[in-house]
């Protein structure tokens, strides 16, 4: 009976690492999901790669996203609309959902949410971001405050974000907070191109511009995506034309409400949010 107790037991207990170390691994494998709805139908591309079109999750444990930084672009199937690309980060064994209703100029809206863990395991958190920022943020229709805007000790359990702006469409999220998580929001508010006003819109066509002494630059600062857009012109309808990093400095050739000329290293003029960009 020794004997043969002795054969068995580094068996049960070969078995039992094997389980143990076969769930830590699938635990912690790296991957994480990506849901991704679009209107109307786009492709999607990740880090320039097809993987399907819209609807789709990356939600199988085979077929889930690597964690990390990854770029995501959404091309729309019908319609003459200008792709949206962004920057989004995958957490391993969570899931992280895109929505993007596309329209004409401005007018496109959508959502990136996401969570990432943090140290109080009994604290659940909301990070809300929005383009335009100071938009106000209404959750489950109490007043909470404007964008950037981070709330702590939020209970665990579904709620409603409604972000509005004057001159922009109103957007309302539904979202699942967690304990011992951030869910981070970041939300594009499309123009309301039927009751906008001049005053509440950036112009691609100013009347009126400032231009700056030479001598003055710009730097870049900090943005939620890693970098920042430079645009053919003063406006969120602008077409993108390139991308400018955090701390990047350009001289600063002109200026407009809310926005800053610069010209790129390659000699192309173009324009970024001043929300982002700081004179020195």
């Amino acid at each position: 009976m020794k004997k043969l107790l002795f054969i068995l037991v580094p068996i049960f207990l070969a078995i039992i690492i094997f389980v143990v170390i076969f769930i830590f691994v699938n635990k912690n494998s790296g991957t994480g999901a990506l849901q991704v709805t679009s209107a109307p139908v786009s492709k999607v591309y990740i880090d320039g790669k097809l993987i399907g079109q819209t609807p789709i999750c990356k939600c199988q444990a085979n077929d889930m996203i690597s964690s990390g930084v990854h770029s995501l672009r959404l091309v729309p199937t019908q319609g003459n609309f200008d792709p949206f690309e962004e920057k989004i980060t995958i957490t391993s064994s969570v899931l992280t959902v895109v929505d993007r209703t596309f329209g004409p100029g401005a007018s496109s809206q959508g959502s990136i949410i996401s969570l990432s863990q943090i140290q109080d395991k009994k604290d659940a958190q909301l990070l809300i971001i929005s383009f335009p920022d100071k938009s106000q943020v209404f959750l489950d229709s109490n007043p909470s405050g404007q964008t950037p805007l981070l709330l702590q000790n939020v209970t665990p359990s579904d709620h409603d974000i409604k972000l509005t702006k004057d001159g922009y469409k109103d957007k309302t999220i539904r979202i699942r907070t967690v304990a011992g998580y951030k869910l981070e929001a970041l939300v594009y508010l499309g123009v309301n191109l039927t009751t906008a006003t001049a005053s509440a819109l950036p112009s691609a066509t100013p009347s009126a511009t400032q231009a700056p002494q030479a001598s003055v630059s710009i730097t870049i600062l900090n943005t939620p995506t890693g970098f920042l857009r430079v645009r053919n012109a003063p406006s969120l309808g602008g077409a993108e034309i390139g991308q400018v990093k955090p701390g990047e400095k350009y001289q600063l050739l002109n200026e407009q409400t809310g926005w800053y000329q610069i010209k790129l290293t390659n000699g192309t003029l173009g324009w970024v949010s001043s929300q982002y960009a700081q004179k020195s």
